[in-house]
């Protein structure tokens, strides 16, 4: 982690306001839906209650041990883009954690 971004594992929305409550600006979920099946909430859930308590939030889908090189330029684009600080979340924080990474690997990141 750093001052502009932070890791997760899975978020609920009833727990945006506590996301906002500790500074941050926006919100990437990682996590395909139903990768757990139907218990897990929905990305269009999550991004109701992102918005409803005036955070950005940008839905990327990212398989679990299937990371493209496609998936790390779109996640540094979010990270370049989106209001600061920004937590990322998806099942345990992991794939997140590797995307960013990868991104600072391949010198994607403008921080």
């Amino acid at each position: 982690m750093t001052q502009h971004i932070g890791f997760a594992g899975q978020l609920y929305p009833e727990q945006m306001t506590e996301v906002v409550a500790k500074g941050f600006k926006s919100v990437i979920n990682n996590r395909p839906d139903y990768e757990e099946g139907s218990q897990q909430p929905t990305a269009e859930t999550i991004a109701a209650a992102a918005k409803a308590v005036g955070l950005e939030y940008a839905f990327q889908p990212v398989i679990s041990g299937q990371i493209t090189e496609a998936d790390v330029a779109t996640f540094a684009r979010y990270i370049n883009e989106l209001p600061k600080p920004v937590l990322a979340f998806c099942r345990t924080g992991n794939r997140c954690n590797n995307l960013y990474q990868l991104a600072k690997q391949m010198d994607l990141l403008d921080d």
